[in-house]
């Protein structure tokens, strides 16, 4: 039965999904994810709208600037940049730093130690914003200028792309349009890539998660309470997926924001997730672009 209206997938691989082949007969990559978003944030001091409404203060200020909510995620890229950066190389772990272009139009500096580091540059969108109920030229242009900046940065376009909260209907056919986009992940429904159809030509995702993500530190939602919470969850997440994937290879994703994880009391939690993660052997530390590449060569689409 089918329902007018309704294109969605709801049974992906079914019982036996495909190998994943990870290189070096590993059980389970691992994408860590470093959302830069600092400064791309709603600020009447940069002449949006309004002022942003999500953080961890739950005081909403209109009218006038928010010196809380602007000073908080300030905190990301003047403390918590250098304090994640430290343990992803204590560790050896390349990541995505999937970036709004505004902030990294404002930090340039952010992109530039990110790529001297070995770290891809992915797109956030322009603004830290759904892009749901954008029209298709405001859309063309947020994306333009998300590009744009984080070329400008980098010294090269972004492969990869993820929006905050819901695309629009418009979204991948334009990421499509534009052929330098290897991948996006605006999808939350696998634990592994997949093709999906955009104007008849083969499209790849890599599915993101937010459960193994410390967006859960947030005040409202707050599941995480300490670096140990974090932790907890997200190697319980990962140990599961290497029993998997010792016939059928998983790919895990843990998503992290700079003004979050790198916190000093939760920054242990992360520590202990890689640390982990090492000892146990079998895995792929990967960047989201290393891992489209390794799927668009192996599993190429039919």
């Amino acid at each position: 039965m089918s329902i007018k209206g309704m294109p969605r997938d709801f049974r992906g691989y079914g019982a036996v999904p495909p190998h994943a082949r990870w290189p070096g007969g590993a059980r389970l990559a691992v994408s860590v994810v470093v959302n830069v978003e600092e400064g791309a944030e709603l600020s009447l001091t940069a002449g949006d709208e309004r002022n942003e409404r999500t953080y961890e203060v739950t005081d909403e200020v209109t009218g006038v600037p928010d010196p809380c909510m602007e000073t908080h995620f300030e905190y990301g890229t003047r403390a918590g940049f250098w304090r994640v950066l430290r343990v992803l190389e204590a560790h050896g772990v390349p990541s995505t730093f999937n970036t709004c272009g505004r902030a990294v139009a404002l930090s340039p500096w952010l992109a530039e130690e990110g790529v001297k580091r070995g770290h891809e540059i992915s797109a956030h969108g322009w603004r830290w914003e759904s892009h749901a109920k954008m029209d298709e030229a405001a859309e063309r242009e947020a994306i333009s200028k998300a590009v744009d900046a984080i070329e400008r940065a980098s010294g090269a376009k972004p492969v990869g792309w993820h929006t905050r909260s819901a695309a629009s209907p418009n979204t991948r056919r334009i990421l499509v349009e534009r052929g330098h986009f290897l991948y996006d992940s605006d999808a939350y429904g696998d634990d592994l890539p997949h093709y999906v159809d955009v104007g008849g030509r083969p499209h790849l995702v890599l599915p993101y998660s937010f459960d193994t993500n410390d967006m859960h530190f947030h005040q409202g939602m707050q599941r995480f309470v300490t670096a140990a919470d974090f932790a907890e969850y997200v190697i319980d997440a990962a140990d599961w997926l290497w029993t998997e994937g010792a016939d059928r290879p998983r790919m895990l994703s843990i998503g992290l924001h700079l003004r979050m994880i790198g916190r000093p009391g939760r920054i242990g939690g992360l520590d202990r997730v890689l640390k982990h993660l090492r000892d146990k052997g079998g895995v792929w530390f990967a960047r989201r672009d290393e891992i489209a590449r390794h799927w668009l060569a192996t599993h190429p689409p039919a």
